[in-house]
């Protein structure tokens, strides 16, 4: 029998709700962004997000 543990539970993920990074997915997946293979990196998460979405919308008005 494997003692991998589960999968991904090296990776760090961060919670949108709690606004905390977690180290494995402990959280309900609806919540969580990742996996990330740092803490730093999930806690970056939400401003990758931000910054996506402002390119995604600078992009959408420049087609209108």
């Amino acid at each position: 029998m494997s003692s991998a543990g589960t999968p991904d539970e090296g990776q760090y993920w961060y919670n949108v709700s709690t606004k905390s990074v977690e180290k494995g997915p402990q959280s309900d997946w609806s919540q969580l962004l990742g996996p990330y293979e740092t803490a730093a990196e999930a806690e970056a998460a939400m401003s990758k997000v931000q910054a996506r979405n402002e390119a995604w919308d600078e992009s959408e008005q420049e087609d209108q």
